[in-house]
């Protein structure tokens, strides 16, 4: 049977609410026609459907022929869009201003030149309003078209208005786009690799910045200049793991919103991922307090009605909500707590398949690892583990590479000697092959390759000695880079005390509360 991801219209009908559905119905049978009995027809089979089935699909539409049924699909798809548009139009100011420059070509092809003129300075003071900078190169181009072509006698000066107005619009929608590209493909090495593996890979990321970076910090003018800038900042600073810059440019991402609180309804997916990475700044620089005020005012937002009405703000809320929380108890070292969310997360990760990309998935699924491995429950550690292990390595080789060093320890936990030898050397080849090896772990396979066959009397010294080498390297972000995924030294004083990790990761939080050292789960978000 086709998967029904594969189906573009059944997803696009299995993602409508009732209203919207209601809103189709009213729409498609307004003038109705035999074509359109069909469409209806299609719309309500899909929407009984579980699971896309082409065979039965036309069984339950007797009236749709093999041959129609595209053709019925693409009207379809069609009127869904339309239906949706005009329902969601005053929602989305862009949708608002593509409608009004839709009826300035109506008009002006109508001959009707000094109306087309007046709705196309009314969009240019709302694009302006708005900050989108994108669309008034267009309503330029129309502008000057009737200027060019027709005498309106509207300015005298209207060649001069219009050419000025034109170069400063291309050139604002240059640097932005230069921003954004850079964004965009800083976020992109971080999606394929993780955080920078070695002194090169840092050296290599802060060169492509300082050449791609268009102008100076004091030189960003406009909102989505400062914005894609300071996401710019953000993601050179994660890769590098200089978290405090990283902070610092995550609060002004957060704050670039609050200084103009329209463009929250506005760019609504960028204000809820800024709120993320706030809180994942928070999270690796151990900053308890304010983690706990933001996640709060985050909780708060994530129930606000700009949220709940729009699938996708709801969707992506829910995701970086609840990684979140996840961290929130890897920080307070409350493992089986956190473990309770595990069946309602995964409800939602299915209720939401067809809608959230691999990474996230990726992300959860070792977070969830991390909660069994805190807990000591291994065996569902290693289930975990293993939804990323069999995954294709086409992103995140640091979670993939990781996930096998975990799923090493968790089998090292349970004393599976047998299997211990080929695990070692399968995870050391991978990690070599994904360049993910440093000194650390390095100590970590030399340990585990001689010492699941040694008795406690001998084993103990031999975890007080990794640890103290460990602890050695703590200076050095590359060589510690395992503590991103792993908080190993927590694990090797849980082995030295004999006490669960949990316990040994909570004394750590109580005993440090109040001040920012400690090494905890970090963010892998």
């Amino acid at each position: 049977m086709p998967n029904r991801s594969t189906d573009a219209l059944f997803q696009l009908v299995h993602s409508l609410e009732k209203s919207e559905k209601r809103s189709f119905r009213l729409y498609v049978t307004r003038n109705t026609s035999s074509a359109d009995l069909k469409v209806l027809q299609l719309f309500d089979v899909l929407d009984k459907m579980s699971e896309y089935d082409e065979d039965l699909l036309l069984k339950k539409a007797p009236s749709i022929t093999k041959l129609q049924l595209s053709n019925i699909k693409a009207a379809l798809y069609k009127q869904l869009l339309a239906s949706l548009r005009l329902l969601k139009s005053q929602e989305n100011i862009e949708i608002q201003l593509h409608e009004q420059l839709d009826y300035a070509h109506i008009l002006y092809n109508k001959g009707l030149y000094h109306q087309s003129l007046r709705i196309l300075d009314k969009i240019k003071d709302l694009a302006k309003a708005h900050h989108q900078v994108s669309l008034l190169p267009q309503v330029l181009f129309l502008e000057k078209k009737i200027e060019s072509l027709h005498i309106t006698r509207s300015m005298e000066d209207r060649a001069d208005v219009l050419a000025n107005e034109s170069e400063g619009a291309i050139q604002h929608l240059q640097l932005i786009t230069k921003l954004s590209n850079l964004s965009l493909k800083l976020y992109s090495w971080y999606i394929k690799h993780g955080h920078a593996r070695n002194e090169d890979d840092s050296r290599a990321v802060k060169q492509y910045f300082d050449e791609q970076l268009p102008f100076t910090l004091a030189e960003a003018t406009g909102f989505y200049e400062k914005l894609y800038l300071f996401q710019s900042y953000c993601w050179m600073a994660f890769i590098r793991q200089d978290f405090l810059m990283y902070y610092r440019y995550c609060q002004k991402w957060v704050d670039l919103f609050e200084k103009d609180p329209f463009m929250i309804e506005v760019e609504t997916a960028h204000y809820i991922k800024g709120m993320h990475n706030l809180l994942g700044a928070h999270f690796d620089l151990q900053n308890y307090s304010k983690f706990k005020k933001e996640l709060a005012r985050f909780q708060e937002f994530a129930n606000t009605e700009l949220v709940l009405q729009n699938d996708n703000n709801r969707i992506q809320t829910f995701v970086y909500f609840y990684i979140s929380k996840l961290n929130q108890h890897f920080l307070e070292g409350t493992f089986a707590e956190g473990l309770m969310m595990v069946p309602y997360i995964e409800e939602k990760l299915k209720e939401y398949t067809l809608y959230l990309d691999r990474h996230r998935s990726l992300v959860f699924y070792y977070k969830i690892a991390s909660l069994y491995f805190g807990s000591g429950d291994y065996d569902n550690t290693i289930v975990y583990l293993n939804k990323i292990i069999n995954w294709k390595v086409d992103l995140r080789t640091d979670l993939q590479c990781y996930a096998r060093l975990l799923h090493l320890i968790a089998h090292y936990e349970l004393g599976n000697a047998d299997i211990l030898e080929y695990l070692i050397k399968s995870v050391y080849r991978f990690m070599a092959k994904m360049e993910s090896l440093s000194v650390v772990e390095e100590e970590i396979f030399k340990f585990l390759r001689h010492s699941f066959q040694l008795s406690y009397r001998k084993l103990k010294p031999e975890f007080e000695n990794l640890l103290n080498k460990l602890t050695s390297l703590k200076q050095n972000p590359y060589e510690t880079r395992a503590f991103l995924y792993l908080d190993v030294p927590s694990w090797l004083e849980s082995k030295i005390s004999g006490v669960p990790v949990a316990n040994v990761i909570r004394r750590k939080f109580l005993a440090n509360r109040h001040t920012s050292s400690g090494s905890i789960q970090p963010n892998i978000s």
